[in-house]
């Protein structure tokens, strides 16, 4: 019975394995912010763009071989293509919440980095799970 619960938690699509992936992309993301903006001293605004875009690609490239069957509903071009629709609407959705959780709410930058990336998760994780992947 574990053995069966372990494998659907792993399957392609479901959420462990993007969690594995984002997570990694994630890291990627926060150690450039604050390598960039926290250390460096950088504008946030400028540093999470830049991490983000660079977190995307590398989460793209590890979906593709982990998460998600590649090329299933759509050629790679249009793939390719949605992916990238999506995730320029999770960076405007990014840096709205980091401005306004840093400028509104007055939180540390860092923390807002983390809520805001949190919530475009989710949002890339549905889009593409539902719309993108989806077989």
């Amino acid at each position: 019975m574990i053995k069966t619960l372990t494998n659907k938690f792993l399957q392609q699509g479901t959420l462990l394995p993007y969690i594995l992936v984002g997570g990694t992309a994630a890291f990627v993301d926060l150690a450039i912010f604050v390598i960039f903006a926290k250390i460096v001293g950088i504008p946030y605004l400028w540093v999470g763009a830049f991490g983000f875009c660079l977190a995307t690609t590398v989460n793209y490239m590890l979906c593709v071989r982990f998460v998600f069957d590649s090329g299933v509903r759509y050629d790679r071009k249009k793939e390719v293509f949605y992916i990238f629709l999506i995730s320029i609407l999770g960076l405007a959705l990014h840096q709205l919440l980091l401005a306004m959780f840093v400028e509104v709410f007055e939180i540390e930058i860092v923390i807002s980095k983390i809520n805001a990336t949190g919530v475009v998760f989710l949002w890339n994780y549905l889009m593409r799970k539902h719309f993108v992947f989806m077989r």
